[in-house]
């Protein structure tokens, strides 16, 4: 299964619930960064994104974007096969 890197705040409702469908799909370890916890790391996140908001998701090198791109994604039956990509 591919690493998962999710930037996420302690109490944002779409970071919760991404991180559950994630859950849901088969995945055990997320690499979370909080950026609440470490206001440099949203700096970082801004430059490699270019988005302020949380959650944003990585899957593998795959910017997936935030939590309405996830379901998109799974929804079109995209998210297992990039979650299981060699």
């Amino acid at each position: 299964m591919q690493t998962v890197k999710i930037y996420t705040t302690g109490t944002c409702p779409y970071c919760i619930h991404a991180k559950q469908l994630l859950k849901a799909r088969g995945v055990t370890e997320l690499d979370e960064i909080r950026v609440d916890m470490a206001p440099a790391e949203r700096q970082k996140m801004m430059q490699i994104t270019g988005r302020r908001t949380v959650p944003q998701i990585f899957i593998g090198q795959t910017h997936v974007g935030g939590c309405d791109d996830l379901m998109a994604l799974d929804g079109r039956g995209g998210l297992l096969p990039l979650l299981n990509a060699a």
